[in-house]
């Protein structure tokens, strides 16, 4: 089994994802268990980007891509990232993002989901991703990662080609235990946050932030739950007085 995730700026504006794109949606992710994913959900919102993700057999990840880009560009206020799919290597332009991950077969699918936003492109967040994949390879109870901005062309299965402009990727580490869920979202964050004009929002915050600075979000995407981690994660950071 593996977990799919695709973000994409699908909004008609450059700061937020207004409530009835979301809400609908929301109401077409069901459609994904209909053609074959383990469970589906909206996971990520972060200014004006949303990621679905979902956890898939091997063998319907191609069916379940296609489905979410479905959802992306029929529900689209503006074309926006899906435009810069292309069936070609040579047709491929700024697009959506991808993370796909493996999870081990004996354990129930947990995830952790950090997406981020930039306003103007800001080419360092190819870093800052990097930089949150890094922390989470080799940690105790992380399966896999994935995602991140790669050097030239991906290939996205089932879905096309995007280019290597797309600028506001999508990361994913797969986790064996439940209760390494807090470690390695703490680590994943801490590796964004240490990097220069890099902020933590809560899911669905518009991007009112000064030029030249990226957002991000982080989920805990738990047997097909949902948890908004920048609260909690926020609170553990307070210093006790």
């Amino acid at each position: 089994m593996k977990l799919t995730c695709i973000g994409a700026d699908i909004s008609k504006n450059d700061v937020s994802c207004s409530s009835s794109l979301i809400k609908n949606i929301e109401s077409d992710i069901s459609h994904l268990m209909n053609v074959g994913a383990y469970s589906a959900a909206l996971t990520n919102i972060t200014g004006d980007d949303l990621v679905i993700s979902a956890f898939v057999p091997d063998e319907e990840l191609k069916v379940i891509n296609k489905a979410i880009v479905d959802i992306l560009q029929e529900n689209a206020e503006d074309i926006g990232d899906v435009g810069g799919i292309s069936p070609t290597p040579e047709g491929a332009g700024e697009g959506i993002s991808y993370a796909e991950a493996d999870i081990r077969q004996d354990r129930y699918p947990d995830a952790v989901i950090v997406a981020f936003d930039t306003y103007g492109g800001e080419s360092f967040v190819g870093k800052v991703a990097n930089s949150v994949i890094q922390a989470a390879q080799g940690m105790d109870g992380v399966t896999d990662t994935g995602g991140g901005i790669t050097d030239g062309i991906l290939k996205i299965p089932g879905v096309g080609y995007v280019s290597d402009k797309t600028d506001d990727p999508v990361v994913a580490a797969t986790v064996e235990d439940i209760e390494s869920i807090g470690v390695v979202a703490g680590s994943m964050m801490g590796a964004a946050l240490g990097n220069k004009n890099v902020y933590l929002v809560k899911k669905g915050t518009p991007s009112y932030v000064i030029p030249g600075s990226v957002i991000m979000s982080i989920s805990a995407y738990m047997n097909g739950n949902v948890m908004d981690l920048a609260v909690p994660l926020s609170q553990k950071m307070q210093i006790l007085r």
